[in-house]
């Protein structure tokens, strides 16, 4: 492809350049993927990949939830609701190119977890999990935590309901 490298860093900002969405059928392609072959292309949604990254941020120990706290007080709703499902990409965004993609996370931390250990265990997990399922490369991981999860929290919550 003629596309300049995606992870080229941002002169103003020193990050690297997002991935670009490029229009479908947009000449020969010279370089063989396993996204890109001579018999075919496969292309991936941005939902599968923000998936892919919501489900492997959450099994790395100390992470209790992800998003924001409007989106799990929608999350709980609608998990409360018969036939409700679990939102797998909640706290998760995405930028999905041809041969690139770019991970927004939100997370809620356990209280007495190293933030930063968390952080580097999620970006590493989230980063080898993208890769190794969709053939996509990760050109970076942006973390926010937003939130501590305190396990006095949930006993106030249902000790309140009880009553």
């Amino acid at each position: 492809m003629t596309d300049s490298p995606v992870h080229t860093p941002d002169k103003t900002t020193g990050r690297p350049h997002r991935p670009e969405r490029s229009a479908s059928g947009s000449g020969h392609l010279t370089e063989v993927t396993a996204l890109a072959t001579d018999r075919g292309r496969t292309s991936i949604a941005d939902g599968v990949v923000a998936k892919v990254a919501g489900l492997a941020a959450r099994e790395i120990p100390g992470v209790y939830a992800l998003g924001s706290g409007v989106s799990r007080a929608f999350a709980a709703m609608r998990k409360a609701v018969p036939g409700g499902r679990p939102d797998a990409a909640r706290g998760v965004s995405v930028e999905v190119g041809e041969k690139q993609c770019a991970v927004d996370l939100s997370l809620v931390v356990e209280y007495g977890a190293a933030i930063a250990e968390v952080a580097a265990a999620v970006r590493d997990h989230v980063i080898e999990s993208i890769e190794r399922m969709t053939g996509l490369e990760v050109v970076e991981v942006d973390i926010s935590v937003d939130d501590i999860h305190i396990e006095q929290d949930d006993d106030d919550t249902s000790s309140r309901n009880l009553a």
